[in-house]
């Protein structure tokens, strides 16, 4: 398939090849045939994109503050690359789409394939959207008038909110897109409509369709134009559909309005507000939230739960409907408001007309390659190297490559930390990186050219089954990982998987049962966890001066985890298995590796449940007692402030003190010879676990972490989280 990206970093906005994506329970895959360019939003996100870092920090001060919080803590060098990773990561563009279902996945039975629909679909050719951002277009609505859906719908929602009666005076300030749209929604609620903008030619449209104009830029009070539309009582409510810095829009918007007045925002505009302007007349003041109830609502739009009629008449997908049955009544012209049609493989043409000409308007793209074109999964990034390179027969089985050869690399997932941290990781460690498979495709491309992987896939189950691979990296969703690598195992693969190994007892069986059998294997394959705190220099160094120290030692370990919010995927018992599975199981590693002994016991316990704090499993301390007499707590704690130091580690033994602030700065108190071992950057060992990994499949050594370490590390993990949820 393609899909247009808009790189934050360089600007630059492109068209890129990608494997279509793969089926998804609760969600509609959909060939596009048309798709509609949001001149305001996809406009700023261009501009944004192409403005220097000087400019992009003005516009965005929040951000600017978040930054410097993160040089205190992690450093500049480490707060650079991250800030850097951030821009470099392509967005997405567009979200109004129209197109046939090609096909339905589970939990979609009553959909069908060749039913006609609209989504929040992005600018591609294949689109895979779930089933509650989707609604059938009526038979005498063409693809083009479809496509103005989404944006008619971020109007109703605000004209929803403003509860407009027939014969009140009404307001709406800017007249783009979506403000034509809410005066002709407007209107045809029986309102008297009063448009404000300071383009004239959209204003005539505005009039078009039953408005009254004011233009500030020919010398015109908006205030003053209010009041006489109003007959001197004040508007009855004021739509800003606006995109200014300005507060004007708020200000002249109170000032215009009657007693007890509504003002509902639906663009962006300055939020200066003066109190005594709303004060005398009691006006209210409210946000509107995109297309409506449900928006950003996980649950409502990845798992297709609707919400009951009876209780939210009108979520997102029904404000769709009412739109596109305003279309099928003759209720909205939608004819003037396209300026511009181009072909979809021409989009960055429209692109140029977006930020050069101000007066654009509808700004179509059309789609018209076959089906059978769009759906491919595999994409080829440069020429494959072929196991035969190193000297192998591609019939060779795949665990016979197991040991002493070159590592062909496959990453399962895409996601932020595999582009941030893992894929530069197997970079530096000069791995042969294959392939890279991701559920959506897009990322697998762009991380995949950039990093210099030989193929893109959304085809996971080839990606196992490969004989051009023989070592597999798993960085997806917590819930894939015991079965993944029970797969891989059974294939004869290397597997390097992101922590946590299982989130389930039952998980761990399955894992366990399949590294057995993978062990009778001539070669058998080797696992690896990414537990790569015990990898830092840092923590190197504390081993080493812990080496000879033959009495017990007590640790003392903090996570300043940070807030995550209770709907998060990692919060979810079922996918992510919690923060104490998920991210204190570093920890545990941890404290097991510089103990150097197995752990005897666990105690865990976690905050207790209060009202006004919805996860308490993120806020508790984990006690471990090893055989060899030390011991030592873990605090993992998410209601910290981000200012004090995110991971420290404290070391009690023999008269002696060592303390690691955010693994950059190790200090010694009382210990001979060694004093302090700082580093410019933040050094969590990322690169130096991957590289003893890769060192011991090209050597034939045995793995860096030993398999009763895993195993060991994540029963405790288990027993942990289960004592915490029995005190909950």
């Amino acid at each position: 398939m393609k899909q247009i990206l808009q790189n934050m970093g360089s600007g630059e906005t492109s068209i890129i090849d990608s494997p279509a994506p793969s089926k998804k329970a609760n969600h509609l895959l959909i060939n596009t045939t048309c798709s509609l360019v949001s001149v305001g939003t996809e406009r700023m996100l261009v501009e944004f994109g192409k403005a220097n870092y000087l400019d992009k920090a003005r516009q965005q001060p929040d951000k600017v503050k978040m930054v410097l919080d993160k040089v205190k803590t992690d450093g500049l060098v480490t707060t650079i690359d991250a800030v850097k990773s951030k821009l470099e990561q392509p967005l997405p563009l567009g979200y109004c789409n129209v197109g046939v279902i090609y096909e339905a996945g589970v939990g979609c039975e009553d959909w069908r394939s060749g039913d006609r629909v609209v989504s929040n679909g992005p600018h591609a050719d294949v689109v895979n959207v779930g089933k509650n951002l989707c609604a059938r277009i009526p038979d005498n609505v063409s693809d083009e008038e479809a496509s103005f859906t989404v944006i008619g719908s971020i109007g109703l929602q605000g004209i929803r909110l403003a509860k407009p009666t027939l014969g009140e005076a009404f307001v709406v300030t800017g007249v783009g897109l979506i403000g034509l749209m809410a005066v002709q929604l407007l209107v045809a609620n029986g309102c008297r409509v009063l448009a404000i903008d300071y383009d004239q030619s959209k204003l005539e449209l505005a009039k078009q369709f039953g408005a009254n104009i004011c233009n500030p830029g020919l010398g015109e009070d908006p205030v003053s134009a209010g009041m006489a539309f109003s007959k001197g009582r004040g508007v009855d409510g004021v739509i800003i559909t606006a995109s200014t810095p300005s507060n004007d829009p708020v200000s002249n918007a109170a000032n215009m309005s009657r007693k007890r007045g509504r003002i509902v925002l639906v663009g962006v505009v300055g939020l200066e507000l003066n109190r005594a302007e709303f004060y005398e007349k009691e006006l209210s003041f409210q946000v509107s939230c995109s297309y409506g109830p449900g928006r950003y609502d996980p649950v409502y739009e990845a798992q297709g739960q609707d919400y009951p009629l009876g209780f939210v008449r009108w979520t997102e997908q029904r404000n769709f409907e009412a739109i596109l049955d305003m279309m099928a009544a003759g209720k909205l012209n939608l004819e003037p408001l396209i300026s511009h049609r181009f072909d979809f493989d021409a989009a960055t043409q429209a692109y140029d007309v977006l930020t050069s000409d101000k007066s654009a308007l509808g700004i179509l793209l059309e789609y018209s390659s076959s089906s059978a074109s769009r759906h491919f999964a595999n994409v080829k990034l440069k020429e494959v190297c072929k196991p035969s390179e190193y000297g192998l027969s591609d019939s060779t089985d795949a665990s016979s490559k197991s040991e002493g050869v070159q590592p062909q690399v496959a990453f399962i997932g895409a996601g932020n930390y595999a582009s941030r941290m893992l894929v530069p990781a197997f970079t530096k460690a000069d791995a042969e990186l294959v392939t890279i498979a991701s559920s959506g495709g897009v990322s697998g491309v762009v991380h995949g050219k950039k990093h210099g992987f030989a193929e893109a896939t959304t085809d996971t189950k080839g990606l196992i089954e490969s004989p051009d691979n023989n070592t597999v990296v798993i960085v997806t969703q917590h819930n894939t990982h015991a079965a993944f690598v029970a797969k891989l195992l059974a294939a004869g693969k290397h597997v390097f998987v992101e922590k946590p190994l299982a989130i389930t007892r039952e998980q761990l069986e399955e894992v366990k049962g399949a590294y057995q059998a993978a062990s009778e294997k001539t070669q058998p394959p080797k696992l690896m966890l990414g537990f790569n705190r015990r990898f830092s220099p840092h923590v190197q160094k504390i081993k080493a001066l812990l080496e000879p120290v033959k009495e017990p030692k007590t640790f003392l370990m903090t996570m300043n985890a940070g807030a995550i919010p209770s709907d998060h995927w990692t919060q979810d018992a079922a996918v992510g298995g919690g923060r104490i599975i998920g991210e204190a199981c570093h920890f545990i590693d941890l404290m097991r590796f510089l103990c150097g002994a197995k752990v005897k016991s666990v105690h865990a316990q976690c905050m207790g449940a209060v009202d006004g704090v919805d996860v308490t499993e993120d806020k508790a301390v984990i006690n471990l007692a090893f055989e060899d007499g030390s011991f030592g707590t873990i605090h993992y704690l998410a209601n910290g402030h981000s200012s004090f130091p995110k991971e420290r580690v404290e070391v009690f033994t023999a008269g002696r003190v060592l303390q690691l602030d955010n693994f950059r700065k190790l200090k010694g108190f009382g210990w001979p010879g060694f004093k302090k071992l700082n580093t410019w950057k933040q050094d969590k060992g990322q690169e130096a676990c991957v590289k003893a990994f890769l060192d011991s499949i090209k050597s034939g050594a045995a793995s860096p972490i030993s398999y009763d370490e895993i195993i060991d590390v994540a029963e405790v993990s288990l027993e942990a989280v289960e004592q915490i949820r029995a005190c909950e």
